[in-house]
């Protein structure tokens, strides 16, 4: 059995987010210990690594719920796996046709800028006006995601 602070380094998770992904649900609810220390087993840690990698290749906490769902029934098809992953990709592709974008703004406002005075800065006046930028790099809700 592992303390909450082994569990998390051995995952490589903070102890806060471990207790969030029990009160979330993600992490069943620890043993506690005769002195009310929660307690883990190998089964949890491999449950949080799980969690830690999918977090890692960008699958939202949702995506996770539901995969860790499937992986609770091994006997089912994978298909379902096969779509959160296959939309998870989608989503990754669409970023990195905006992230594109955006760099080729990015190094076109650069090039641009003559390097003078503020008043004539091309980065400056770019950035206050959006119908100066030759590429659509908005994020989709108007925002950059947090």
């Amino acid at each position: 059995m592992l303390t909450i602070g082994k569990l998390g380094a051995s995952a490589g998770v903070k102890v806060p987010t471990i207790r969030y992904y029990e009160q979330i649900g993600l992490l069943p609810e620890a043993e506690r210990s005769a002195g009310n220390q929660r307690l883990y087993s190998r089964k949890a840690l491999d449950r949080l690594a799980f969690i830690r990698h999918a977090r890692d290749l960008g699958f939202t906490l949702e995506a996770i719920r539901d995969l860790l769902s499937l992986s609770d029934e091994p006997d089912q098809s994978c298909a379902a796996a096969d779509a959160i992953a296959k939309a998870q990709l989608a989503e990754v592709e669409s970023r990195l046709v905006r992230l594109t974008a955006l760099k080729a703004e990015l190094e076109r406002m650069v090039v641009q800028c003559a390097g003078g005075r503020i008043a004539n800065c091309r980065v400056i006046e770019v950035l206050g006006n959006h119908s100066l930028c030759t590429t659509d790099h908005q994020h989709p809700e108007g925002d950059t995601p947090a």
